[in-house]
């Protein structure tokens, strides 16, 4: 009873690390992001609107990763 409770515990502390983990990842992912683009349109303003509608499906890929991993966490979590 007692190794179940340990086993438990090591799961939610891996699902709580992986997913601070997932967060801190695409925190920085979209930050760089954004970084990048702010870079562009101050080089170039007049190439903004093309620079922001290129930036859209990478920002979007990136939020569907992290989401998964989240929906993973909580899967490791709800499972056990």
């Amino acid at each position: 009873m007692q190794q179940e409770a340990a086993s438990m515990a090591l799961a939610y502390a891996g699902a709580g690390l992986g997913l601070g983990l997932v967060v801190i990842g695409a925190g920085v992912g979209i930050g760089r992001l954004a970084q990048g683009v702010a870079e562009g349109v101050a080089r170039q303003p007049s190439a903004a609107g093309q620079i922001s509608g290129a930036t859209n499906l990478p920002l979007f890929l990136l939020e569907g990763v992290a989401i998964l991993g989240e929906v993973f966490c909580l899967l490791i979590v709800l499972m056990k």
